[in-house]
This record gives structure tokens, C-alpha cells and sequence, in this order.
């Protein structure tokens, strides 16, 4: 059976983990489904209010979403479904046209998740997973930190009993909170706060309890027990069914061009999320993972869940660390976590029409804590001014002006970041280091160390393409200003990845330059490859092959004999090894060069 099982995954592109399916894989990854199921019907519960949607829809999206992306996506432990950030970032791009709850939303969630589905598939066939690379970590800590709090603050009115609520930024969403104060129910407060302290102190004492499930069932209980001082408390109430049927999104709902433009937000968010949590998994699971190919997947799961009713989903960081946490090893936990979620739900079908909304907005509160990250706020803090900056730039814009606008403002910020990076490589000016045991190139500025007064050595890290052509330009020049007597140059290009006809014409540029003051330049170029790429460019033909070097010792000796021997009689540096067969001022004639 397994010898079978190997062929199969030999010969189905994508699926090559069918070869690690065995029977105990699949009772693991069965205890695992059980598990995270157990996990995600309260969350299923909780994230469908955070998108302002009525319960079944967080249940059956959890349902379709994790069984599509599981099969078709990359990661082999990773759980997909409704997430945190998603779910209020559908909230934010409905709640201004729409009622939230009302059939129009609902139908808009759903025609949601479709258009984000195509435009993650379309975002695989471009082969954008690649690109999500370039987009700082921070624009999702950004993101989730103010998310967290926008979610916080929605749930108080629930938490407290008071009807209607704020949409908008923070301060809109308090001031109604604060406005409808003198009218909070204390029922509603109890269920809440029993619910809270109980996830608490299964998270704290038992936390490899279902404590979520815990936390809802003391809720619940605590609101049949209170008789008729839970008179106005208002309940989940009946699910329509257990389980999603088949059916085409309305494509008449809603405004197309605004549910694009919502649609691509979420794509953004969902494929960096995934992409992140995708890569974490694999770090410990010590398995490859294809961050395009987790994109298709998603897409896929999307499109499937806009044809059986959800709305939008992503990968769960929460449900795919408790599905390793408890065993699983193959994409078959999440398809068994989603055909015990159905199974559940069909058991517990009337026990869920009387969960207090209270309960389930204390559980999003503690949702909404654990989203914040204070700790890795504090390390960007610490380690990056840069990163700091577009972290609490895509903070503040989620906070106070729009989820979806946040996501765009972080994306950009952290593409300018790069690009800018890119467009300024590093020119570090060297010397011998007469301390080292072999010619070691070190910092000279760092290390003081002399220089010859002929010939400086600089190497470049970073791309040498029309991009940095300017600012690399701006450095050479500045360089030739500060040390007109360095005529001769030796130019390492150590870190150079990238290379275009712009960078060739430059160093022809400063060939030209040197050469006219007598000098040159002297290209070292250790990476096989890149001298391929220079020597396709013309550079050969430029400065010529006596010029270009695969190491930095017959670069050094190359410039050192062009310096004029005018030069060397008065010199007393004498910073190289080459330096002993030039000649020399008759004070030193006994004495040894110091470089190596």
C-alpha cells in the first residue's frame, strides 16, 4: 500500500507528501483535526462577529477554506480559515455601505471572498509570492496592533450589553461606547467577564484544554443560571443549517469597483499572512515550503469558499501551531479538523443557539490581547529605526483612518525602504591590516589603519544597477575629492547581486575619469558568474582584461605597479607586500613592508 501511495506522489506534481501518509500518520493527524476543531468552534463563533456576520457563516468558512488550501497549498501543517485580521478588515470595508448582519452584507462577505480568491490565483500565475519577500514583517506587526485594538474597542459595547455600535477610527468607536454607558446591562458584563477570566485561566493552568470552548460553556451557563436578570441578553441564536450548501456569489450586490478594491486589500493581507505563517511552520518543521505555491493555494481555498457561502479566509497562526502542538504531519489534519467541525456543529447545534453574544465578545477581547505584540514592538524598537518607523506609520494609519488604507500605506513604505536601500549600496573604503597573519582587507576608517597614499581600495555591497548608478556616482565622486592623490582604485565588488549596462558605463565613467590623472581602475570580481554577466556587458572590452582580477592580491599588485616609481621614492606608508620591490626612501631601505 505505501509502495503505491509513493508512486502516486512521485507522479502528481504538488503532492509528493502522499508519501509520507502511513496509518499512524493518519491516526496523529486524525487526534490533531479533533483538536483544532475543538479550537476553532468558538473562534469560528467570535471571528464572524469581528466581521460583523451572523455565527454560521466564521462556522463554514472554517468548514471549506481549510480542506482547498490544505490540499493545494504548500505548507504541510498549516491551517487555514477566518482570522483576526481578515475578519475586521471585511468589517471595515462593509460596514459603510451596509448593514452589518443584514443579507446585503452577508451576500458582499461572500462575493468577498470570491474576488479575493481570483485575484490570489491571479497573484500565483504572476508569480507574486516571490515579490511578498520585500514587504517588511513590520507592516503586519503594524497591521495586527491596530487591528487588535480597532477589535477591542468594537466588542465593549457587546461585553457591556449596549445595542447599535461605532464604526470608523478609535476615537468614533469610544465616544459611541462612552455615549451608551448608563445603559450597560450587568448580565451581559458577568457572562463576559467569566468568559474572559476563564480562557485566562485555562491559557494560565490548562493549556492543553480546548480552553476556548471552556470559556464559552461557562458563559453560557453562567446566562441560563441568572434567570430573569438575563432578561435583555441577547443570544447567538438558531443556525439556518450545520453545514454550507453550494451556491454562486451575487455578483449584483454592492458597488463591483469598491468590492475589488476591499478584495485586493485582503488579497495583500491574506498572502503575506499565509506567506509568513507558511515559512514559520516550515523553520520547525524542517520541511521546503513554496511561498507561490501557498499563494495558488489560498486563492483556490478563497474561490471555493465564495461557492459555499464564506467569506473571507487566510492562514491561522493560532490554529496551524496547535495542529503541530498536536501531532499532525500531513495536510490530512485539516481536512479531518473540518469534517469533525461539521460533526460538532450537528451535535451541538441547539446547545449554540444559547450562547450569550457577551460571552463570544469576551472571547475576542482575549483574542485582541494576544494580538498585541509588545515584546516584538519593543525589539523593532531596539534594532531598527527603520523598520520602527513603517511598523507605527501603518499603526497609526489603521488606527485612526482605515484598516484596508493601512495595508497600502505599510506595503509602500516598505517597498520605499527598499528601493531606497537598493538604490544606495555601500561603498566601505579598506587597508591592509598589518596585524593579520594573511592580507586581510579591513574597514579603514573603523580600524584606523594607513592607507597607501596612491591607491584606495573600496568594495561595494549592494547592486550596481540603474537604480544606484546615482548615488554610487555621487560616492566615487565625493571619494575623488576627499584623496585626489588615490588616482589608482581598487574596486571590490563584493556584495554586487545585480548588474546592467547602466553599472558597466559607470566604472567605465570612472576609468575615464582616473585615467585622465594618470590613474585606474582595477575591478576585483570573485563570483564566477557575475564576471560572466560583466564580461557580456562589455566591461572587458572597456577597461580591458589586464583590469578585471578574480581576487584582490593581483588587483593590489597590479595597481601598484602603475603607480610611477617617482611616487614610491618618497613614500614611507608602504602598506603592501609589493611595496618591498618598489623603490624606496634610503630611511627605510632596512625596513620591512607592512603589509602582508
Amino acid at each position: 500500500m505505501t509502495d503505491r501511495i509513493n508512486k502516486l506522489a512521485g507522479r502528481v506534481a504538488g503532492f509528493e507528501w502522499l508519501a509520507l501518509v502511513t496509518r499512524s500518520s493518519l491516526r496523529t493527524d486524525a487526534f490533531a483535526g479533533l483538536t483544532g476543531a475543538a479550537v476553532v468552534l468558538p473562534q469560528a463563533v467570535a471571528f464572524a462577529a469581528i466581521a460583523g456576520l451572523p455565527p454560521e457563516y466564521g462556522l463554514y468558512t472554517a468548514m471549506v477554506t481549510p480542506v482547498v488550501a490544505a490540499l493545494s497549498g504548500s505548507s504541510l501543517v498549516m491551517v487555514s480559515g477566518p482570522t483576526t485580521a481578515i475578519s475586521a478588515v471585511v468589517l471595515s470595508a462593509l460596514v459603510g455601505r451596509m448593514e452589518p448582519g443584514s443579507p446585503e452584507f452577508v451576500e458582499a462577505a461572500i462575493l468577498l471572498a470570491f474576488l479575493v480568491g481570483l485575484l490570489q490565483t491571479a497573484f500565483a500565475l504572476v508569480r507574486v509570492g516571490r515579490l511578498a519577500g520585500f514587504v517588511s514583517h513590520s507592516v503586519m506587526t503594524g497591521f495586527t496592533a491596530a487591528a487588535a485594538l480597532l477589535i477591542a474597542v468594537s466588542q465593549l459595547g457587546p461585553a457591556l450589553g449596549l445595542e447599535g455600535g461605532g464604526a470608523g477610527g478609535i476615537g468614533e468607536r469610544l465616544a459611541s461606547v462612552a455615549g451608551r454607558l448608563p445603559a450597560y446591562d450587568p448580565a451581559a458584563l458577568v457572562c463576559a467577564g467569566l468568559t474572559l477570566a476563564t480562557v485566562l485561566l485555562c491559557r494560565r493552568f490548562l493549556p492543553r484544554w480546548p480552553g476556548f470552548l471552556i470559556a464559552i460553556a461557562i458563559g453560557t451557563i453562567a446566562a441560563a443560571l441568572m434567570g430573569d436578570m438575563a432578561g435583555k441578553l441577547a443570544f447567538v441564536g438558531e443556525l439556518p443549517a450545520a453545514y454550507p450548501d453550494f451556491r454562486l456569489p451575487d455578483f449584483g450586490v454592492g458597488n463591483m469597483a469598491e468590492l475589488l478594491e476591499s478584495a485586493f486589500a485582503i488579497a495583500l493581507i491574506g498572502l503575506l499572512e499565509a506567506i509568513a505563517i507558511g515559512r514559520s511552520l516550515s523553520h520547525r518543521t524542517r520541511t521546503d515550503f513554496s511561498a507561490n505555491r501557498e499563494v495558488l493555494g489560498q486563492g483556490l481555498s478563497n474561490i471555493a469558499g465564495g461557492m459555499f457561502q464564506c467569506y473571507p479566509a487566510s492562514g491561522s497562526f493560532t490554529r496551524s501551531s496547535v495542529n503541530l502542538e498536536a501531532g499532525a504531519s500531513t495536510p490530512f489534519a485539516a481536512v479531518f479538523a473540518a469534517i469533525f467541525l461539521v460533526l460538532l456543529v450537528v451535535l451541538f447545534r441547539p446547545v449554540i443557539e444559547h450562547v450569550p453574544i457577551a460571552s463570544v465578545a469576551g472571547l475576542i477581547l482575549y483574542v485582541a490581547w494576544k494580538l498585541l505584540d509588545f515584546a516584538e514592538f519593543n525589539r523593532l524598537i531596539r534594532t531598527s529605526r527603520r523598520e520602527t518607523i513603517i511598523a507605527g506609520l501603518t499603526f497609526l494609519t489603521g488606527l485612526f483612518m482605515n484598516l484596508e488604507f493601512a495595508i497600502y500605506i505599510g506595503t509602500f513604505a516598505s517597498l520605499a525602504v527598499f528601493l531606497n536601500k537598493s538604490a544606495n549600496p555601500d561603498l566601505a573604503i579598506g587597508a591592509p591590516d598589518p596585524g593579520a597573519e594573511h592580507r586581510k582587507i579591513r574597514n579603514a576608517e573603523l580600524f584606523e589603519l594607513e592607507e597607501c597614499p596612491a591607491i584606495a581600495i573600496a568594495r561595494l555591497d549592494g547592486p550596481l544597477f540603474f537604480g544606484s548608478v546615482d548615488s554610487l556616482n555621487g560616492k566615487l565622486r565625493a571619494l575623488a575629492r576627499r584623496r585626489p592623490e588615490q588616482t589608482n582604485l581598487v574596486l571590490i565588488l563584493h556584495g554586487v547581486g545585480d548588474v546592467d549596462l547602466a553599472g558597466v558605463e559607470l566604472l567605465e565613467m570612472e576609468a575615464e575619469r582616473r585615467r585622465a590623472v594618470g590613474g585606474d581602475v582595477f575591478v576585483v570580481v570573485h563570483y564566477p558568474p557575475l564576471a560572466k554577466r560583466l564580461e557580456q556587458l562589455g566591461l572587458v572590452d572597456m577597461l580591458g582584461r589586464d583590469r578585471i582580477f578574480d581576487g584582490k592580491g593581483a588587483a593590489i599588485a597590479a595597481a601598484v605597479s602603475h603607480v610611477p616609481l617617482s611616487r614610491c621614492e618618497v613614500c614611507t606608508a608602504r602598506v603592501f607586500s609589493e611595496c618591498a620591490a618598489r623603490p624606496q626612501p634610503p630611511e627605510l631601505a632596512d625596513i620591512p613592508p607592512l603589509g602582508a
